[in-house]
């Protein structure tokens, strides 16, 4: 502002001496002349300005002359500095969106008639929509079950809803509705699938459990009720007792198998010692000859060489079991192959018979405690229901995996592939 009045100061001085000392005309044009090109000037960063304003970019080259530099300067700093906020800000909500994103529980923002407005990935993959292209949808238009549209109808959110989707048969979710931001609310969606599933596990484990052992405890007190009221005879005492201390090994060998299976859930990593499978397998194999007393032929297969690093307690334990089962649930006159290979990609230990079968519905949940596909047949074997399960987690903790395939009246295999960190080569 002082240099633009200065030029108009020092042009109408040099305009009035001209026009003084030699025509007053020629002191006019000047001072018009002058006033001209300062308002040019004014003009042409006037017009830079209001051109820059309808679309503001940040341009270093954007300067004038005089006060106007002064103001480009500003502008430009004004500029850079609401860039760098917008930037910064910017970050933060592409942050604040990819936590979002990356949270396990689905989070869903509807406005107040229930519309989409944003969901993050989680959420689409549980319920079944999308963020592109079901925005401004109605939530209900999508999830159509008739308890959750009537858990919106009712609008009472203090307590969370449970649901079942039917276009997932195994899938279980919880539902809770959230307000913010005066009229908006947040949907939460939590998947409870596998807490759902061990509270199921959890009270069939209870219910096997009572129903295991009350067999065998009805059976001691009514013989017990029996020897205290009646008077029976030297043979029939010896019979009762006889029964009585099956019962007993029985609830016994119950109560053995959950201790054993406990333990092994509750105890640290296996121990890292290289155990012999070439004597292991063979003591497998002579273990199964006797508990089948020639009823079966016994075969061993063995290729490849390697042992194993591992607790040989845990493992002795759980290979016993498949081999021990084979034994039992193959009829008299069938073979039994037990097969240890080793290669490049790790091992494997395979148990294979011409047993009875199992039935596929049943295959996937053999590990669980106490099933049985058939209880009178594993009662009459002596089992307890918990040998899988035992060997399930002595297998986990040594990163190996059991897989089973059976053919109905044709036989099964077991086989138990170990990774190539578990094996040491001989």
């Amino acid at each position: 502002m002082q240099r633009a009045l200065i030029y108009g100061l020092l042009t109408a001085a040099v305009s009035f001496l001209l026009g003084y000392f030699v025509e007053p005309w020629m002191g006019w044009v000047l001072f018009y002349l002058g006033l001209s090109l300062h308002l040019a000037m004014h003009y042409r960063n006037f017009s830079r300005l209001e051109r820059w304003s309808r679309k503001p970019v940040l341009d270093a080259s954007l300067e004038g002359d005089g006060e106007w530099d002064r103001v480009f300067r500003r502008l430009y700093r004004h500029e850079k500095e609401l860039l760098e906020k917008i930037e910064l800000r910017e970050r933060d909500i592409a942050r604040l969106i990819a936590a979002v994103h990356a949270m396990n529980d689905g989070v869903v923002l509807l406005d107040g008639l229930y519309q989409i407005q944003f969901c993050n990935k989680t959420a689409e993959r549980q319920l079944g929509i999308s963020s592109a292209t079901d925005r401004g949808a109605a939530i209900t238009n999508i999830v159509r079950q008739p308890e959750f549209v009537d858990y919106l109808a009712r609008g009472d959110f203090s307590r969370s809803l449970v649901l079942r989707l039917e276009r997932y048969f195994e899938r279980v979710l919880s539902l809770s509705v959230i307000t913010y931001a005066d009229d908006n609310w947040l949907l939460q969606v939590r998947d409870i699938t596998q807490t759902d599933r061990l509270d199921s596990m959890r009270r069939d484990f209870v219910a096997n459990v009572s129903h295991e052992l009350r067999t065998p405890l009805t059976v001691l007190s009514g013989f017990v009720e029996t020897l205290l009221e009646i008077d029976v005879d030297r043979e029939s005492r010896q019979h009762y007792l006889q029964l009585m201390g099956e019962q007993s090994k029985r609830m016994q060998s119950i109560v053995q198998d959950l201790l054993t299976l406990s333990s092994i859930e509750s105890a640290p990593p296996p121990e890292d010692e290289v155990v012999d499978m070439a004597s292991l397998v063979d003591k497998l194999r002579r273990d199964a000859e006797a508990l089948s007393a020639g009823r079966h032929q016994i075969v061993l297969q063995i290729e490849g060489q390697g042992d194993l690093h591992g607790s040989e307690s845990e493992l002795v334990s759980a290979l016993a079991n498949l081999v021990s089962n084979a034994v039992r649930y193959t009829p008299s006159g069938g073979c039994i192959t037990l097969i240890w290979k080793v290669s490049s990609q790790g091992a494997e230990f395979a148990v294979q018979d011409t047993g009875i079968g199992i039935e596929p519905q049943h295959i996937p949940r053999l590990t669980e405690r106490f099933y049985r596909v058939d209880r009178g047949r594993s009662r009459d074997v002596g089992g307890t229901g918990l040998g899988l399960a035992i060997v399930k987690h002595s297998l986990n903790r040594h990163q190996a995996t059991l897989d089973i395939t059976s053919t109905p009246g044709k036989g099964s295999c077991f086989i138990v592939r170990f990774p190539s960190a578990r094996v040491s080569d001989v």
